[in-house]
């Protein structure tokens, strides 16, 4: 699946989660959201995904207000998110059963002008875990300045 130009990404999630498996969610939202989105007026960063009546829904995700518009929703309101009923079976047993939690990790519009919202089943770092990843990050960079010289 090809992704559009336009994408938001949650940098701080590989950082302080394990990624167990990965879903790409459409998103119900308002015109004049859609409008703020491709002007890139939104965060994920803080962001997570809960269960609502068997339906899922991402909170805190920020959206800033759309200043041509009469109507404007709350800039943190839940929005649903669009999943087969299988996956939407198969994501709430394993957080309960597991428990694991849900976030989003990209934000993008497609080639047929929908915003889709990658999310990913994971599994909270400790402390020493985000040390480790640091060390094998500063190790990566460290060999790919050394074969460029």
């Amino acid at each position: 699946m090809k992704q559009g130009i336009i994408s938001i990404i949650n940098k701080k999630a590989k950082l302080n989660y394990f990624i167990q498996a990965e879903y790409i969610a459409g998103i119900v939202l308002t015109g004049s959201e859609i409008k703020s989105i491709r002007r890139r007026n939104v965060s994920i960063s803080d962001s997570f995904c809960e269960f609502n009546n068997n339906e899922l829904f991402i909170s805190k995700m920020y959206i800033k207000e759309y200043q041509n518009s009469t109507y404007n929703r709350n800039s943190l309101s839940q929005r649903k998110l669009l999943l087969n009923r299988k996956e939407l079976k198969k994501l709430k047993k394993q957080i309960t059963d597991v428990g694991l939690t849900i976030i989003p990790l990209k934000l993008f519009i497609n080639d047929s002008g929908l915003a889709k919202i990658k999310i990913a089943l994971a599994k909270g770092k400790k402390l020493y875990d985000k040390r480790q990843s640091l060390k094998e990050k500063e190790l990566k960079r460290d060999i790919e300045r050394s074969r460029k010289k």
